[in-house]
């Protein structure tokens, strides 16, 4: 039955649809990736975040590779991860809370340019000849902050651009140009490091966020309702339904036990590189190794809106935290290079075809005027432990080694596969 929620949905235009069906004479399928791309304005912000992002990629391999330089510390390694992720653990609720209020296009922009802002700072203070640890911690504290109001802000208007049936492919697109800008901007970036320096990535940084901004400018947003409530009273009710929805409490719970004990592993990256596999940081070889595993999670996460469309949310998550468990595992045993390749590829797929099922599952759940709160909760969930685990991970790394760290977030990703098994519902 169509509501009149979905009547007011946006819809993709007449001819668009046809060239999708006929291009290359593939079927028009609804709840696709394809179906989602036949809308315009989906398109339009879509390509300026992937354009943004892919600059986001370069600078966050570079502040890896900074901070190791800087340091030769995982210890500090761990502690920029968590200034540039903590922020959404603190302040992402708050940018749910704003999302399901404000005027989403102001918000949306504001952050932008302050992200651009502060990579401009940060670039700067690369290039002085000895810069400041605390100094350099704390721009990327303010980086992480304007991300963690931009990001449920942003990943609460994606599903407002399309229609309810494509959720699953505009959520899917969503991880894949997050995840193909993961595999472009450390190639990039890898190649770019010895000729402009971790400062020059900073800068083009900055750059890229024009490519997020226009967009934004010239794409009208749906509105959404005043609110009756406080903000404090918003927070608490997207707490609430968190608590007493069945499916968004379990999808909540797995993504943050599984973020926090199985994901440190990408912040301390360049650690595994260096002492495990004996790639050197700043080489091609090492943006290479980056690369392979980013398109890993963009094969995963587009599969989640392609072949694997039709299949069950709950087996699709089933399936992918077992085989996500084994290739960490494979990760964590490795010592060559060459091998390192291609495990680090299948762990990439893995991980992201658990992580885009489980957050399909959500999206296609929870009502528009709730969102951005619930979106916030998931954000805080993924990316706001993430930086948790790796304060811990690195303390973790330090006492004994990398290898222990992987192993622990196979262990946890195989007990999450068992536990799930019956526990998460079909979407």
């Amino acid at each position: 039955m169509t509501t009149a929620r979905d009547e007011a949905r946006p819809r993709p235009y007449p001819e668009q649809a046809d060239d999708a069906q006929l291009e290359g004479d593939l079927p028009y399928v609804p709840g696709s990736a394809r179906a989602a791309l036949a809308y315009r304005d989906f398109r339009l912000i879509w390509g300026g975040a992937f354009a943004s992002n892919v600059g986001t990629w370069m600078q966050n391999v570079a502040l890896g590779v900074f901070a190791f330089q800087l340091a030769h510390s995982a210890g500090y390694v761990s502690l920029l991860g968590f200034a540039q992720l903590g922020p959404l653990l603190a302040l992402a609720m708050v940018g749910g809370a704003l999302a399901d209020v404000v005027d989403r296009k102001v918000l949306l922009i504001i952050c932008q340019l302050e992200q651009m802002v502060m990579s401009a700072v940060l670039a700067w203070v690369a290039a002085s000849g000895h810069p400041s640890k605390v100094l350099v911690f704390v721009v990327v504290v303010l980086v992480g902050i304007g991300n963690a109001i931009n990001a449920p802000t942003f990943s609460s208007v994606l599903p407002t651009l399309v229609g309810r049936r494509d959720l699953p492919g505009a959520v899917s697109l969503q991880s894949v140009q997050m995840n193909v800008a993961r595999v472009i901007g450390p190639a990039v970036g890898g190649l770019l490091i010895p000729v402009v320096g971790v400062g020059g990535i900073f800068a083009l940084n900055a750059v890229t966020y024009v490519f997020a901004i226009g967009p934004l400018l010239v794409v009208p947003l749906p509105r959404v309702a005043a609110a009756a409530n406080s903000g404090l009273q918003r927070i608490a009710q997207g707490i609430r339904i968190a608590r007493q929805d069945d499916l968004i409490r379990q999808c909540l719970t797995i993504i943050a036990t599984l973020s926090f004990f199985c994901l440190p592993f990408i912040g301390l990256m360049p650690v595994l590189a260096a002492r495990n596999l004996g790639i050197d940081p700043e080489s091609s070889l090492y943006g290479g190794l980056y690369a392979l595993f980013g398109l890993g999670a963009a094969a995963g996460a587009v599969s989640v809106g392609t072949v694997f469309v039709s299949q069950p949310r709950r087996r699709l998550v089933r399936v992918g935290l077992g085989a996500f468990a084994l290739s960490l595992l494979a990760f964590a045993l490795v010592r060559s290079a060459e091998a390192a390749y291609p495990v680090a590829l299948i762990v990439g797929f893995t991980y992201f075809v658990t992580v885009t099922s489980l957050s399909t599952a959500l999206q296609e759940h929870i009502a528009d005027e709730v969102r951005g709160r619930v979106t916030a909760l998931w954000i805080m969930g993924f990316g706001g432990t993430i930086p948790l685990g790796l304060l811990a991970a690195g303390a973790v790394a330090s006492a004994s080694n990398i290898t222990v760290v992987l192993l622990i977030g196979a262990a946890v990703a195989a007990l999450l596969a068992a536990r799930t098994r019956l526990s998460l519902r079909a979407s």
